[in-house]
């Protein structure tokens, strides 16, 4: 195996788009004066997923869900393959890292839809305190994917932090995608700024 292509840009850049959005929301959530700041973040959070979304069913090999998410019972043979010292290798993302990311992507939408509800002033204050548990839940998760990319880099002798930034990891070179897909990259960008912008309103 080689260094070949696997992650597209849209991907890439909408990953360290969200991990940074929900840093900033994290840091703003209990400041009464940054508060907008912290409501951009959330509707940037929330748009960001919702491309994802389309992305997963729309995008390169793979980014799509059908090439990640799989019954939990191969989550499990994965997990037992790292306990057992001969960890499964996966060109795209593991099956266990597949779960992970359809748990961060639909809580994120949980807690955005929450939160903006709770920003219009609906529910009253039982909105605002279910919104923070999902915040921290979210964190929870966070936690848990950090643990698996540190745990995954280090069972399989990559740098998987890396491979998001340069879209490379070790495959076939079969494998590889074509393209990085620059054009969607720009949707991407301009449909974030807009959405991001109407749902913080």
């Amino acid at each position: 195996m080689k260094l070949i292509r696997v992650w597209d840009l849209p991907t890439r850049v909408g990953h360290w788009l969200l991990a940074v959005a929900f840093l900033v929301a994290w840091i703003t959530g209990d400041s009464e004066e940054w508060r907008l700041v912290h409501v951009m973040a959330g509707a940037t959070m929330v748009a960001v997923v919702l491309y994802r979304v389309a992305w997963g069913f729309v995008g390169t090999n793979y980014a799509r869900f059908n090439q990640f998410v799989t019954h939990p019972a191969a989550a499990v043979a994965y997990l037992k393959s790292l306990l057992g010292g001969s960890p499964e290798h996966h060109t795209g993302h593991n099956p266990a890292g597949g779960l992970a990311i359809v748990a961060l992507l639909a809580t994120t939408l949980v807690t955005g839809a929450v939160g903006w509800l709770a920003y219009q002033d609906f529910g009253g204050d039982w909105l605002g305190e279910f919104h923070e548990g999902a915040a921290n839940f979210l964190m929870a998760l966070v936690g848990v994917h950090l643990a698996g990319v540190a745990i995954g880099s280090l069972a399989h002798g990559e740098n998987l932090p890396r491979s998001m930034v340069t879209g490379l990891k070790r495959g076939e070179a079969s494998e590889a995608i074509t393209g990085t897909k620059p054009v969607a990259l720009v949707v991407l960008l301009i449909w974030v700024v807009a959405a991001a912008w109407l749902l913080s309103r």
